[in-house]
């Protein structure tokens, strides 16, 4: 598996397994089991974002085994989810200290091809934006929606994700978690 930023080219392939992982498009019991993503993600926005930089995704020697979004909060567009996200940082803290006084990139959306999953590509994409924010940025930020639970156990419970916070957004609660863009000090003797 190789991991690597998104290229133009790889927009429709993106779009595609984007829709068929949207929340609209699962039953609840699909979207219990696999979890979803949401958000308009059209190959022309896919596009723009592998344009800009803002996407990595996981190739199996030309198949695309899934994708993850990396952003600036400057560059990213603001459906009304990263837009609550952007207007609490002064109350989401980073390790003592506000949300926007502290660099930071949006972490997300992370999908994985129904064929893939389970293979370890989630945590691939995942060490692969570790290595893309280092130097860019202290933290990597995202917001899960909290009846996507199966979101929360892979970064929060097997990434070790932070919870920060959260929002809610009409009858849409989301937390709020954060990763470490830095590597761990060396525990002491």
């Amino acid at each position: 598996m190789r991991y690597r930023h998104a290229v133009a080219a790889d927009a429709p392939a993106m779009a595609e397994l984007v829709a068929a992982n949207h929340h609209d498009a699962l039953t609840e019991e699909e979207r219990a089991k696999q979890g979803f993503v949401q958000g308009d993600l059209d190959a022309g926005a896919l596009r723009s974002m592998a344009e800009d930089g803002s996407l990595l995704v996981a190739d199996d020697e030309g198949r695309l085994a899934g994708l993850l979004g990396l952003t600036s909060p400057e560059n990213t567009p603001k459906p009304p989810p990263v837009q609550a996200l952007l207007d609490a940082r002064d109350s989401l803290e980073w390790q003592g200290r506000p949300l926007r006084a502290t660099p930071f990139l949006l972490y997300g959306p992370v999908v994985v091809a129904a064929a893939y999953r389970g293979k370890g590509v989630a945590r691939g994409l995942f060490t692969a934006a570790l290595r893309a924010a280092s130097g860019r940025a202290d933290v990597m930020v995202a917001f899960i929606e909290l009846a996507n639970r199966t979101s929360w156990r892979v970064h929060v419970d097997g990434f070790g994700m932070v919870p920060l916070g959260g929002f809610t957004i009409g009858d849409r609660a989301y937390g709020v978690v954060g990763a470490s863009t830095r590597p761990a000090a060396p525990s002491g003797t």
